[in-house]
């Protein structure tokens, strides 16, 4: 059972009506826009290059394919021997990618090379249904594996970060033609199945029913599928999915029974900043669900305080959990995981800064290795996670350069289909 699939068996799909507006409160700026200190600046630069080697060395060089997860405490850069990768990861990647070319990580020459060879692996060699991609593949041979579902939301992150190179690298013909083809190709009405929000996936020919019908990550999907230029749905798909109200003390926002991770995923590529639709400013909601979650942590008493707090869907002691809150999800045991205060830097830097040097300065090279932090730990409990997973690592590259330069959004937000999403979708500024 995989991320969301094992959310929706835990939390269920909570529903609430469409809302005319929600006002979000609690006195929490959004923060457009971020004055870093040369330190911070000096240890989020570091973290990204750390990550960026992850995508770089957990891939394979044939097929562009990264790897879902792999040790902690690699020191050689060679590739897990576990061979599953995950095309949310590809995604992921390929924006890490752009970001080091921008930066000057590495030549642009080998970046551009391994851009091309994801591309062409993706559009050519890989089996697909109706445009959408498995969830989980043979890193080598793109062979699905057993059980792993056709997924919407995995395909369009592997989107987001098609989209991405294939405006950062605009002057390369065949990464135009080859990201053009592959977004292209995504036959985005069969994936609703009749209805009017998308199905959860599709497995043994059959779709899962399930569906994507509540406010979360979805965002970033429903606006490629509102702006294909080929298989394009309704703009009613917008108003289709439920956007529940969430309370906690002072804090008020949209956000069903999710861990904090469904408030940053759409917001890595996409820019809504200063802008809203006729329910929300979505930026402002993920400041405060993240103000919200980082006051229930410390609600929860030791080891959770203003320098040790985030948990967000990761793998944990017991195994992999789709855990977090408020309210309460998943077995809350004094874990803290890293990411779920790097991915939303852009939204309240001072704590969430506060919180990544603090976990670096007080637990060191124990917890922060060749690719950055583990993906859990609870030190308390003497429990160090032996892994990193390429999502959680690829959502804090990303989200640490929109803090640091907006990079990601300028480049991804250029792309015409985007722009005509967020029309269609109502977005104005604010």
């Amino acid at each position: 059972m995989q991320r969301r699939e094992l959310l929706r068996y835990l939390a269920g799909a909570a529903a609430a009506p469409l809302l005319p507006s929600l006002a979000c409160g609690a006195g929490i700026v959004p923060h457009a826009s971020s004055s870093l200190s040369s330190e911070d600046d000096a240890f989020l630069d570091d973290m990204q290059r750390r990550a960026m080697r992850f995508f770089w060395e957990q891939a394979s060089p044939k097929t562009g394919q990264v790897l879902d997860r792999a040790r902690w405490d690699n020191t050689t850069g060679k590739i897990d021997s576990r061979p599953m990768a995950s095309i949310a990861c590809t995604g992921f990647a390929l924006t890490a990618f752009c970001i080091a070319d921008k930066r000057g990580y590495m030549p642009h020459a080998q970046l551009l090379e391994r851009v091309r060879t994801t591309l062409r692996f993706h559009a050519h060699k890989m089996e697909t249904v109706h445009g959408f991609l498995s969830h989980f593949n043979d890193v080598e041979t793109g062979y699905p594996y057993q059980g792993s579902e056709i997924s919407p939301i995995d395909t369009t992150l592997l989107l987001c970060g098609v989209l991405t190179a294939r405006e950062h690298f605009k002057q390369d013909a065949e990464v135009q033609k080859l990201a053009t083809e592959i977004y292209n190709r995504v036959e985005w009405p069969w994936m609703l199945n009749g209805g009017t929000t998308f199905a959860m996936g599709y497995r043994n020919n059959q779709f899962i029913n399930s569906r994507w019908d509540h406010y979360c990550e979805l965002m970033m999907m429903v606006l490629l599928a509102m702006g294909s230029p080929t298989h394009p749905v309704e703009p009613s798909a917008w108003d289709a999915f439920t956007r529940p109200v969430m309370e906690f003390g002072e804090y008020k926002y949209i956000s069903s029974h999710d861990p904090l991770f469904v408030h940053q995923y759409s917001h890595a590529w996409f820019d809504f900043r200063n802008k809203r639709d006729k329910y929300a400013n979505y930026f402002e909601n993920s400041a405060i669900a993240t103000k919200a979650h980082e006051a229930w942590c410390i609600s929860l008493g030791k080891p959770y305080s203003e320098d040790y707090w985030g948990v967000s869907a990761s793998d944990s002691a017991n195994g992999y959990q789709a855990w977090g809150g408020p309210p309460k999800l998943g077995t809350v045991d004094g874990s803290v995981v890293p990411y779920a205060s790097a991915g939303s830097l852009p939204f309240v830097p001072d704590a969430c800064m506060r919180v990544q040097k603090s976990l670096k300065a007080k637990y060191g090279d124990k917890v922060y290795g060749r690719y950055g932090f583990r993906d859990a730990f609870h030190p308390d409990a003497n429990w160090y996670d032996d892994d990193v997973l390429g999502i959680d690592l690829g959502i804090s590259i990303v989200m640490a350069e929109n803090l640091r330069t907006g990079f990601v959004w300028n480049t991804f937000m250029k792309n015409p289909e985007v722009l005509k999403a967020m029309k269609l979708a109502g977005f104005r500024p604010e």
